[in-house]
């Protein structure tokens, strides 16, 4: 399978709920935002307590080998990135970033490097929210997916859309 043939099957599961744009800058091929707002009140509207905004920025990008310098080089452009789209006041609950890479082999010891891959911020003590680096990695030559902590919710959603399993 090519890795543009996989980037296609994987998009329209998140055009669902986020706005995907398909023309972007480099590194990445793609990218989906998801913006969620609510509001909390008491008995009546007027009495407004909370708003409560919860955000995610998530960066596809499609590399033949991926290796630990393009792994770190993709991270940080996705984690500055998506930092730099981050508003918190205090209704700001979290944005979270998500880097999906799609790859034809992963070198060994950048499998481990996947799994410990860890990036997080709060602002002003996380009573302006937080985000967290949630990364996620598809290998097509062995039908495998590789992740970090956060970045787990991610293996189904890529084996029942690239791998369909």
């Amino acid at each position: 399978m090519e890795l543009s043939d996989a980037l296609k099957k994987l998009l329209p599961a998140f055009e669902q709920y986020y706005t995907v744009k398909k023309e972007t800058t480099s590194p990445f091929c793609a990218e989906a935002e998801f913006r969620s707002h609510n509001e909390q009140y008491f008995l009546v509207r007027q009495a407004h307590i909370a708003d409560i905004d919860s955000n995610e920025f998530v960066f596809f990008a499609l590399i033949p080998e991926l290796n630990n310098q393009n792994l770190n080089e993709l991270s940080q452009a996705a984690w500055s990135n998506g930092l730099s789209r981050v508003k918190p006041y205090n209704g700001h609950r979290n944005s979270d970033i998500t880097l999906i890479i799609l790859t034809n082999s992963i070198l060994q010891d950048t499998k481990k490097s996947i799994k410990k891959t860890k990036l997080h911020k709060s602002y002003k003590f996380s009573f302006y929210g937080w985000s967290n680096f949630k990364l996620a990695v598809a290998e097509l030559n062995t039908n495998s997916v590789y992740f970090n902590r956060f970045g787990k919710d991610y293996r189904k959603l890529l084996n029942k859309n690239i791998f369909n399993r």
